[in-house]
């Protein structure tokens, strides 16, 4: 049987120690010009990004906020319930997966300014594995880590699940 390790073996998948759970940069092209990157016009970034992500039961992606679009796709593995909170103080909770008639969508996008984080449902796999791109590319400079008080005082429907998916502080 296919195991996380199996997979993050196969796939050359490293710790991402500032969200959460594992990955491996697969593509980065291109480079956008300041001026046509709006949040960032002093820098230049890449036009688009591609990466592998996975969850185990032990990790989570943690509540975290990028300027521009995310698509996420689910590949294998258990499905992954993604927390997706709007500028307009309103959530959602998104499953990503296979599953179609449970509810669950191979593809889910969260627009820039989102902010977003996931679990692993658990199930028989014991991981998922995802996808994610972006266009432009994903850059360090721009990923906003949630802060727990200050995203409980903006979204109280949603204080539970806002702390299931930040790291407890020690």
């Amino acid at each position: 049987m296919l195991t996380a390790e199996t997979v993050i073996d196969l796939l050359g998948m490293k710790p991402l120690l500032f969200e959460g759970g594992y990955f491996a940069e697969t593509h980065r092209a291109g480079v956008l010009a300041p001026e046509h990157v709006p949040w960032s016009p002093e820098d230049h970034r890449s036009l688009k990004t591609a990466i592998y992500y996975l969850l185990t039961p032990d990790t989570m992606s943690a509540m975290h906020l990028l300027p521009g679009d995310e698509v996420f796709h689910h590949y294998l593995g258990d499905p992954v319930h993604q927390l997706q909170l709007f500028p307009d103080g309103t959530g959602e909770m998104v499953a990503i997966g296979s599953d179609l008639l449970a509810g669950e969508r191979p593809q889910v996008v969260v627009a820039g300014g989102v902010w977003q984080g996931a679990l692993l449902h658990p199930g028989r796999f014991g991981f998922a594995l995802l996808g994610t791109t972006m266009a432009p590319g994903f850059d360090h400079r721009d990923f906003q880590l949630g802060d727990l008080g200050d995203l409980r005082q903006r979204y109280p429907a949603w204080e539970n699940e806002i702390a299931a998916r930040l790291p407890s502080k020690t």
